[in-house]
């Protein structure tokens, strides 16, 4: 025969993981805010740093929308474009894959004039011709104390988009175009083909 006491107690715990478990919005109770996603990021040309919720749930947040746009901006002619979402929510997912989901970001490259585009690929074969930068749909990043390779394996495994790996040069290209990956100086590597 069962222990009375011990099915009174199971079936306590019972009732109180259904309580838990209901819609407690039902009851004049609202239900917890909405996953915030969040960025910490530094760039590395102005020495700025932004710290910024861009996102809950499935709403992106407009005045954040502008001050990334803004923080993202042609560091060379102040030029501002609005940014493709998308790159955030890489951003976001990226500290995340690499266990480091409050790292603050290093911006190497934002967005780029057409301007800004020609005179790099003066001095760069690396630099595309119609690079997604110039879209606001690209951005060149590193994350301090992860590896290069660690942060292209990351942005490879989310096949979000295109993924440049820059290990002499120190960082990782995420975009927001077709999934791609190019490693520029690298044995095997060339240049991007966008």
């Amino acid at each position: 025969m069962r222990n009375p006491v011990v099915l009174f107690l199971v079936s306590i715990a019972c009732c109180v993981v259904a309580a838990l478990t209901l819609n407690t919005s039902s009851y004049g109770v609202e239900p917890s805010s909405p996953l915030e996603h969040h960025l910490r990021l530094y760039h590395t040309h102005t020495g700025e740093r932004i710290d910024i919720v861009y996102r809950r749930g499935d709403v992106l947040l407009p005045e954040a929308e502008e001050q990334l746009d803004h923080f993202l901006r042609d560091h060379r002619t102040g030029e501002v474009k609005h940014y493709d979402p998308r790159v955030f929510d890489i951003l976001s997912q990226l500290t995340s894959a690499v266990g480091r989901p409050d790292a603050e970001i290093e911006i190497i490259c934002g967005y780029r004039s057409s301007g800004s585009n020609e005179f790099l690929r003066s001095r760069s074969p690396g630099v595309a011709k119609n690079s997604l930068h110039m879209q606001a749909h690209a951005i060149d990043i590193r994350i301090p104390g992860v590896s290069t390779l660690a942060l292209r394996n990351a942005a490879l495994a989310l096949r979000q988009g295109g993924v440049g790996y820059y290990p002499r040069s120190g960082f990782v290209h995420v975009d927001t175009g077709r999934v791609r990956t190019w490693c520029y100086g690298c044995a095997s590597g060339g240049a991007p083909r966008d």
